[in-house]
């Protein structure tokens, strides 16, 4: 019967369950992306030495640091959204949610700069083909 009392009342959780689901399902998108980061840099490294016929210093440097930077990258997302996840979760209990700015800003420079590197590279690639 205690049990059952027990299972009955609400908890901080359970009064903002809409919230703390969306909020997980925001962490579940970061580690999608993470993951996607990760991938890219595989597959950048791998098509370059696939490639035997454009191999070269500065190429093989650019597809290396390229496949690391995305990799790190990719880890850092993932702990930024573990973080951010469990800060969350302790701001919708207090409902002194704000929104994350520093965040986003961060990351979303940190892809721009796997973006800018991937556009050296390709057009590198494209020089040395002409």
């Amino acid at each position: 019967m205690e049990k059952e009392k027990n299972q009955k009342q609400a908890t901080k959780d359970s009064k903002y369950i809409q919230q703390h689901m969306a909020n997980e399902r925001t962490f579940l998108a970061w580690i999608r992306t993470a993951i996607a980061i990760i991938g890219v840099g595989f597959l950048v490294t791998n098509l370059h030495f696939t490639m035997m016929s454009s191999l070269n210093s500065l190429g093989d440097f650019l597809a290396n640091t390229i496949g690391m930077a995305s990799v790190i990258l990719g880890i850092a997302t993932i702990f930024i959204a573990m973080v951010s996840y469990i800060r969350k979760i302790g701001a919708i209990n207090n409902q002194s949610y704000y929104a994350p700015k520093f965040t986003i800003i961060l990351l979303g420079l940190f892809v721009i700069i796997i973006a800018v590197v991937f556009g050296i590279y390709f057009s590198i690639l494209l020089l040395l083909k002409i």
